[in-house]
């Protein structure tokens, strides 16, 4: 396996433990217009994706979820995000590793980039990503869909092929897979879909410190 000259981030869930926090408020919102979804159906379904793909999934069902749903979703996580979001345990330790070896990093996130700001300044991690933050809003598709991660690996100026992505959802591990990328799937969260993450062809890892083992970086 060569070494890869970019290494592509994803934010919740691989570098922010958001996930469970988001789809507590997104299974309530859910629920509360109409469509009933527990916090399980929320976490498997919905994780790594964008709001807007998860409101178009829902009101096909015929449940409105109102025409300002994505942009009341996003006035509210400056609150949401406010306390509780933590760095995922030991990806700091990964990433400096990386840039210590001279390999170029960036996030590529169905989160907006003032998420991102948010969730990865709570943190302590955005000094690190703030040169190369890309969102699925700069992409007419998301995950599962290629496009946001050719979209960085181009914007950074390297090749599909020469690019990994770290990722912990099936949509993002299947956009990643599309894209022509190996992608390393993390399932240290209880509720992560580990068949599901395998089925999509990403190579599935529990801890981020055995990231360093599995990625060639020297």
């Amino acid at each position: 396996m060569k070494i890869p000259k970019l290494v592509i981030f994803d934010c919740d869930g691989v570098l922010v433990d958001t996930e469970n926090l988001a789809n507590r408020r997104l299974a309530e919102w859910l629920s509360a217009a109409g469509f009933p979804a527990s916090f399980e159906y929320c976490r498997k379904h919905f994780s790594g994706r964008s709001m807007v793909s998860v409101q178009k999934e829902v009101e096909a069902t015929g449940v409105s979820l109102g025409a300002d749903f994505v942009e009341r979703w996003n006035a509210g996580l400056p609150d949401l995000f406010a306390h509780g979001v933590e760095a995922i345990p030991y990806v700091r330790d990964f990433i400096e590793a990386v840039r210590a070896a001279g390999i170029a990093t960036c996030v590529a996130s169905s989160a907006r980039v003032s998420k991102m700001h948010i969730t990865l300044g709570q943190t302590g991690l955005l000094p690190l990503f703030e040169h190369a933050l890309f969102s699925s809003t700069m992409v007419s598709r998301g995950k599962p869909f290629p496009d946001l991660f050719l979209h960085a690996a181009s914007t950074m100026g390297f090749a599909p092929a020469d690019c990994i992505v770290i990722e912990d959802s099936v949509a993002g591990t299947q956009a990643g897979i599309a894209a022509g990328m190996r992608v390393f799937s993390y399932h240290g969260d209880p509720y992560s879909d580990r068949d599901g993450l395998a089925g999509a062809g990403g190579i599935l890892f529990d801890d981020m410190r055995e990231l360093a083992g599995l990625v060639p970086i020297h």
